[in-house]
């Protein structure tokens, strides 16, 4: 690893970490994890397997060290990882689409709906989910409404990123398909 891709790939776990500290709660104290799109910013600038292992971990931890899910902990620890490796392969099979922008807030929103999925499963059977909540009441008012907000912060975040990356040379020019 490069050492400008690993401060880059910190700045955007930090940044990740503040939007996921600084978003409010809106359900029985939990809030969309904001630290999901920055993961998967850092997967998309720099598409290399240590990198996307690195990043899953790491997330997985701060968002452990952050929760506000009662017994997340453990749960955030599982389902980062995953969620990273499972997005990094589908974004290689997806990466010549011509729509960058396009496939980023797809696989965006698969991410978050994967990422949930995980989540609850684990946090059901770890600590048992807050408030006698089912799993398909948390889905529905937690995880779809991230995949949303997440699925949009991708849209209008990416590109612009990406072209300061790219300006500044932080990473690789990406040829356009023509």
């Amino acid at each position: 690893m490069k050492t400008k891709e690993l401060v880059v790939m910190a700045l955007i776990v930090a940044i990740g970490a503040a939007l996921h500290t600084v978003i409010p709660p809106f359900f029985f104290g939990m809030k969309p994890d904001m630290m999901l799109i920055m993961m998967f910013m850092g997967i998309l600038l720099f598409p290399k397997l240590q990198h996307v292992l690195t990043i899953g971990i790491v997330t997985g931890i701060i968002s452990a060290l952050t929760t506000g899910f009662p017994g997340g902990q453990l749960p955030n620890i599982i389902d980062k990882p995953i969620t990273a490796v499972i997005f990094f392969v589908s974004f290689l099979v997806l990466k010549n689409l011509k729509k960058r922008t396009l496939t980023a807030s797809g696989l965006t929103a698969a991410g978050t709906i994967l990422s949930g999925a995980i989540f609850l499963t684990a946090a059901l059977f770890i600590s048992g989910l807050p408030g006698n909540q089912g799993f398909i009441t948390l889905f529905l008012v937690v995880v779809l409404p991230t995949t949303l907000i997440n699925t949009i912060a991708m849209f209008i975040i990416y590109p612009i990123v990406q072209a300061i990356m790219e300006r500044s040379r932080l990473i690789e020019q990406i040829e356009q398909p023509k």
